[in-house]
């Protein structure tokens, strides 16, 4: 028998930067929803995808001086 190998790691655009801006609903440092973030682990690698192909468009909704603040 062989060993099981081990699960593949998960794509994450997560930078430990995990302030949540109440404008507009997304992290400050990975631009995802509490709802995205809260559900990675199960969502598919399709549903991945999807959410991080649209992340940089996400960035724009996110006032540039918050960014700022952490170097965004």
């Amino acid at each position: 028998m062989t060993p099981d190998a081990p699960p593949k790691a998960i794509a994450t655009p997560c930078v430990k930067v995990c302030i949540v801006d109440p404008e507009s609903s997304l992290c400050l440092g990975c631009h995802r929803t509490l709802m995205e973030i809260a559900g990675w682990a199960r969502l598919s690698d399709a549903e991945r995808d999807a959410v991080m192909a649209a992340l940089p468009g996400r960035r724009s909704t996110i006032r540039p001086e918050k960014l700022g603040l952490f170097g965004g």
